[in-house]
């Protein structure tokens, strides 16, 4: 308690001294950007983006490109069959929380028949029979429940988040029954565990090699870019696709389900 309290106070000066400074009522312009973007904290994040930049420059777009080198398309696309299979328990959850009756009827027919013909959910035989997959979190539950995203929020590794989004993620990761099989202390549950993390991580900033790539290389600023891109995203994601469809999805690893901000793969044997 002594080291705790004064760690707490630190970081919530901190955070203060971070907050950018709202323009003036007297120029509404400026005023309607800064509301729109939802970044009062963004000098901090901005840092936090720099020692994500660092990370992946250094760690996860090395590693990620290794993984394409090494694991064909096919490959590639079974195992991330596999990591969307497992995340279906998670999705069923909120699909109900949500009331989405036909939602979690589907979600559920796929995780049974993907679990099953699909061999643990290597194969995407739901899909091909005309049950296609969605995905869901408790960010999106909390939203639709009309809980407010607050300010947006940037986290080293885990990338573009909020306060309502951190808290889903939390939710989803203790709801999750893999969670509870690792935590039983078991070596072999514990190390699968492991792999399925490091899979999820590899697969996700493999998916997103071109369109980071892109964002560096077009963007004036990279940083606004993805803060735009992974709210209109979110915000996308929530409506279950209604409306008019973000050009930019999120670019980032993005709390809330990084597995369900990209297309689904293509189906083992084709490119």
């Amino acid at each position: 308690m002594p080291v705790r309290r004064p760690l707490l106070l630190l970081l919530g000066l901190l955070a203060l001294s971070a907050c950018a400074t709202r323009p003036p009522a007297s120029d509404p312009e400026a005023l309607a950007e800064f509301e729109q973007n939802n970044d009062p904290l963004e000098p901090f994040n901005r840092g936090m983006y720099a020692v994500h930049e660092g990370i992946d420059t250094v760690v996860l777009e090395p590693a990620a490109r290794v993984y394409r080198f090494v694991l064909p398309q096919p490959v590639r696309g079974g195992v991330r069959n596999v990591l969307t299979n497992l995340r279906s328990p998670v999705i069923f959850m909120n699909d109900v929380l949500q009331g989405s009756v036909e939602r979690s009827a589907t979600t559920l027919a796929r995780f049974l028949m993907n679990s099953s013909f699909g061999i643990g959910g290597l194969f995407d035989v739901a899909k091909e029979v005309g049950l296609p997959g969605h995905g869901e979190d408790f960010g999106q539950t909390l939203a639709v429940w009309g809980l407010g995203e607050g300010p947006y929020l940037f986290i080293p590794v885990l990338g573009p988040s909020n306060p309502r989004d951190l808290v889903g993620f939390g939710v989803d990761i203790a709801a999750n029954p893999i969670t509870w099989v690792v935590a039983n202390g078991d070596n072999t549950a514990e190390t699968l565990g492991w792999v399925q993390t490091g899979l999820t991580i590899l697969d996700t900033r493999e998916g997103l090699l071109d369109t980071i790539a892109d964002v560096r290389a077009t963007s004036l600023d990279p940083y606004s870019t993805i803060r735009s891109a992974y709210r209109q995203g979110r915000n996308y994601e929530i409506r279950n696709g209604g409306g008019t469809a973000p050009e930019a999805r999120a670019t980032g690893f993005g709390i809330g389900g990084p597995l369900d901000t990209r297309p689904s793969p293509a189906p083992l044997g084709k490119e």
